[in-house]
């Protein structure tokens, strides 16, 4: 299914062959890192330049002898190079390739993701103009507050994501970091000059330390970035779940020609969009906590993450752009009833206009706990069905003796709760 959805760009970052295009990437850099400094023959490098190129299924058979997948990929190339493959990974460790290639693919996948991010925040924004005087009634515990917009619904949405745009960019930057420092971190083997000229042909920054890795905090970062990201998605698919129920229906996903809904009950229009990003989201949330468990490794390093970042990283990624590729489709094609929202307003006989009430007549001179009581009094009456509150409001002796007729009237009447809307959009978006 996902496969239906995600972009190909982001699958093809973490397809083999690039990965292995970008180790061959790093080992040629190096070995022309090494060349600058005279530590090799210069003209190795455009041997090497020729003659060495990847072949995923001559590496997959080497690795299921040898066991390690680094030692394949030399021996892959030592095949093809010949006796000039000796130049190749001199003084390097394994990780050096793994973990600099790594950062080289994060900030590719960072990259997509931010685009996705931006497509969503164009659609929620337009959205939210279109809505943003679509009077609903705000709900607290699920249960009817007072009057909103559908579009004050959307800006917020729109904020958050703003927020993750900020959030993504730090991560993107966090794992901007390679390093060819050697087995131990001490670049007992590789000066670290060859270190800053990959990284920098690579748009990397060296680790201004490491160990035989990068330390694993920074991908912890990164996948709790993504986690957050995941979690709003969740948030936002979870609202749009619960106004798509039968018994509100303001809002409901596009239903396509010839769509089916239950193999059982033809009359179903599910919100199996939002459902499948709420499932999804709980994958990545799941993911960020496996980068964290890596965050804690055995002195200089162990491989305890090695195994996990190959799949949490790959699967996190693609999985979040195919969530952001859908939300925004979602939400883009989302079906509104304004209709809806205001009968739902007014389903409660003016209950939500409580609070005001309650305010003018403290205005007015009552006091606060006699008015609270007063108002509660009627409200609950509404709520067992003994009438409409406006119409007990009306009657009642107390509330008369500080409200005229027109100012109970002017209480019930949405556009007051609604006043400042100019100003928070201009907030939001300006």
């Amino acid at each position: 299914m996902i496969d239906r959805y995600t972009l190909p760009k982001m699958k093809a970052i973490w397809e083999p062959r690039h990965k292995l295009e970008t180790w061959l990437r790093i080992e040629l850099l190096a070995c022309e890192g090494l060349a600058q400094r005279g530590d090799i023959p210069k003209e190795i490098v455009s041997v090497l330049r020729q003659k060495a190129q990847v072949d995923p299924k001559r590496m997959e058979e080497i690795e299921r002898v040898v066991k390690h997948d680094v030692i394949a990929f030399l021996t892959m190339l030592a095949e093809q190079v010949g006796p000039e493959a000796r130049y190749i990974h001199l003084g390097l460790t394994s990780s050096d390739i793994l973990d600099t290639s790594l950062a080289i693919l994060m900030q590719e996948a960072a990259d997509l993701i931010i685009q996705d991010l931006e497509h969503l925040r164009d659609v929620l924004r337009r959205r939210a103009m279109e809505f943003k005087e679509t009077v609903m009634v705000g709900r607290s515990h699920g249960v009817h507050g007072e009057p909103i917009t559908f579009g004050l619904k959307l800006a917020l949405w729109y904020t958050e994501v703003l927020r993750h745009l900020e959030r993504m960019r730090q991560a993107k930057e966090m794992t901007r970091y390679g390093k060819l420092s050697g087995a131990m971190g001490t670049y007992a083997h590789l000066d670290p000059s060859v270190e800053e000229f990959v990284c920098r042909q690579c748009g990397l920054i060296p680790a201004p330390i490491s160990n035989q890795i990068i330390q694993r905090d920074r991908h912890a970062h990164y996948l709790t970035t993504l986690a957050l990201v995941a979690s709003s998605v969740d948030k936002f698919a979870t609202e749009i779940r619960h106004l798509q129920r039968t018994e509100v229906l303001e809002v409901e996903e596009f239903f396509a020609e010839g769509q089916k809904g239950s193999s059982a009950m033809p009359h179903k229009r599910n919100p199996i969009g939002a459902e499948n990003l709420s499932g999804l989201a709980r994958i990545v949330r799941s993911n960020a906590q496996a980068a964290m468990e890596n965050v804690a490794l055995w002195h200089e390093r162990d491989i305890s993450h090695s195994s996990v970042e190959r799949v949490i990283i790959p699967d996190s990624t693609i999985l979040v752009d195919y969530l952001l590729t859908r939300l925004t489709d979602l939400i883009d094609t989302l079906l509104v009833y304004p209709e809806n929202m205001k009968a739902n307003l007014d389903r409660s006989g003016g209950l939500v206009y409580s609070q005001r009430i309650l305010l003018e007549l403290a205005k007015r001179g009552a006091q606060r706990e006699e008015a609270y009581e007063a108002v509660q009094r009627l409200a609950m009456a509404a709520w067992k069905g003994k009438g409409r509150f406006m119409d007990m409001i009306k009657t009642d002796p107390f509330i008369r003796k500080y409200l005229k007729a027109q100012e109970i009237d002017d209480c019930f009447e949405p556009d007051y709760y609604l006043r400042h809307i100019d100003l928070i959009y201009k907030r939001v978006f300006s």
